[in-house]
């Protein structure tokens, strides 16, 4: 009796054992969903596979984190613009703008807290990751030919780094502005026959035939509370970049290249033939440093204008009158070249999107900000250029932002700002400071550049 009541409960224990094993086989646990496991084949978009991928809904439910100095408004129409993205692909990108974002991104990635892509507003700040190997070459990420087929070389150039194991696309292009541009006032200056010019010497020429018909070609003005003389620098990098070329310009940047150098008193030369002779400058050279940057350009608008060219960045449009109508009130020309063989630099600024997390949303993520689409919105609203080669010039919402944008993307070499690269005593400091000086005759020229040369860190 008891080996039959063993048998029996040894059975029953079979029994239950595999009923359990079928259960569990019947209704196995959920798991995220993988690439390939919707059955659904994905042909690789020339982007990557992962952006195909995304569009198919292999990332529904991911986070990519991201982090930049977007805030208020501009942190408002960036969410606009991916939002598009966001609904099609499911993939939740979590951006966190802020103010101090340049004072402790660095703080963030040395202690191990690394969102996953990040926005550098300068490609300096970007270079102390990639020598550290935090940052991850955007070739691994994105389809290589593609970047070569989607960016211009200059931006290829700047978005190229050295790491610990040799160079690497450290980041990939998203905004951009530029600061090598001649705004005027295009309805007076079609009507007196004045002529855009493309070369140096047909620029001095166009200043000397305005001023032999007895009006003042250029409005300038340096004035900028505490920044006062920022105007000025501006002016000297992009007749650095024209005069002595991208070489002598990355090494003046990084201190490699004197101030008081037979390089910057040629770039000086050039600036002194306008800026100093009374007959060519608003107020004359004492005005300079007492006009407001953001006044300087108004006298053009006045009928008839005061003052004809005004070289500035492309922002300097919102100092501009509200009723002044771009296309036909007022326009732009490319700051000429001075010696051909560096071609058409451009001096600006931009956004450079850096990756430090390597998963497939995250790759997803990067291939469509290597698009133009992704900031197609940003845009049609106004406020954002766009680096990328296949984004539409009809986007853009007048002739003259068109103009700037077709500028920018066929620009032969850009860089950025020097004042904003070199360190900040100097760049922000006794540069502003002393070319001010400089402009106002309070010291000379020779003095000037020697003091800034001694103010730089050892």
């Amino acid at each position: 009796m008891f080996k039959k009541n063993v048998l029996w409960s040894t059975i029953a224990i079979l029994l239950i054992g595999t009923m359990l094993l079928g259960a569990c086989q019947a209704a196995p646990a959920e798991e995220p969903v993988k690439e390939g496991e919707t059955g659904e084949t994905v042909a690789a978009l020339p982007q990557g596979q992962e952006l195909a991928n995304a569009y198919a809904g292999h990332y529904k439910g991911t986070v990519v984190t991201m982090a930049g100095p977007f805030t208020d408004q501009d942190e408002v129409v960036f969410n606009d613009s991916i939002k598009g993205f966001e609904e099609k692909t499911g993939i939740d990108i979590q951006y966190t703008g802020s103010k101090e974002f340049e004072a402790n991104i660095n703080i963030r990635l040395d202690g191990g807290d690394r969102p996953d892509i990040v926005d550098y507003p300068q490609p300096g700040l970007l270079r102390y990751a990639v020598e550290k190997g935090y940052a991850i070459d955007m070739n691994t990420l994105i389809n290589p030919d593609w970047i070569k087929t989607n960016y211009s070389q200059a931006w290829q150039d700047l978005g190229t780094m050295t790491g610990p194991n040799g160079d690497i696309v450290a980041g990939i292009w998203a905004r951009a502005n530029g600061k090598s541009f001649v705004f005027y006032p295009k309805k007076a200056f079609d009507e007196a026959g004045y002529t855009v010019p493309t070369t140096w010497e047909e620029l001095m020429a166009l200043t000397e035939q305005i001023a032999s018909d007895g009006d003042t070609p250029w409005c300038i003005g340096i004035e900028s509370g505490a920044a006062t003389g920022w105007t000025m620098t501006d002016w000297i990098e992009d007749v650095m970049l024209r005069v002595n070329g991208p070489e002598a310009y990355d090494n003046w940047v990084a201190g490699k290249l004197k101030f008081d150098s037979p390089e910057m008193n040629k770039v000086l030369d050039y600036i002194e033939a306008i800026w100093f002779n009374d007959a060519y400058v608003y107020g004359g050279r004492a005005a300079i440093t007492t006009i407001n940057f953001g006044d300087a350009p108004k006298p053009m608008f006045e009928n008839p204008p005061k003052c004809w060219l005004h070289r500035q960045g492309n922002f300097v449009t919102t100092f501009f009158p509200e009723e002044a109508v771009a296309g036909v009130d007022y326009s732009f020309f490319y700051l000429p070249p001075i010696d051909e063989k560096w071609g058409k630099p451009v001096l600006g600024a931009g956004d450079i999107y850096a990756v430090f997390n390597d998963r497939p949303e995250v790759r997803a993520v990067i291939q469509y900000f290597s698009t133009g689409e992704s900031l197609k919105v940003w845009v049609e609203q106004g406020g954002a250029i766009l680096t990328h080669n296949d984004a539409s010039l009809d986007w853009y919402v007048d002739p003259v932002t068109r103009g700037v944008a077709e500028t920018i993307r066929n620009a032969t070499t850009f860089r950025f700002d020097g004042s904003d690269m070199m360190p900040g005593a100097v760049g922000a400091g006794t540069f502003w400071k002393y070319m001010t000086d400089y402009v106002s005759g309070s010291i000379t020229r020779q003095e000037a550049l020697q003091q800034i040369d001694a103010s730089w860190p050892k």
